[in-house]
């Protein structure tokens, strides 16, 4: 699915200069960039989300021994 972004004039040359040097494609760079990225992306940005839901008491909190017991497991 094409998807557009703007980018300074430095940052976008950056990625081109690399496809001329190397035979590769400007897309090839931009997808090893951005394909790494997204995992961590998620994990933080849904974190965060989770974070600021508890902090507004719109959430319930459980002790790890807890979830041990409802689980019905020991330690």
């Amino acid at each position: 699915m094409p998807t557009s972004i703007r980018l300074v004039p430095e940052t976008e040359q950056r990625p081109d200069f690399l496809a001329s040097q190397t035979g590769r494609t400007k897309s090839f760079y931009l997808r090893e960039m951005i394909e790494p990225g997204i995992e961590d992306m998620e994990d933080y940005y849904l974190a965060a989300d989770i974070l600021e839901r508890l902090r507004r008491s719109e959430g319930r909190v459980y002790s790890s021994a807890g979830v041990r017991s409802a689980l019905g497991l020991r330690g």
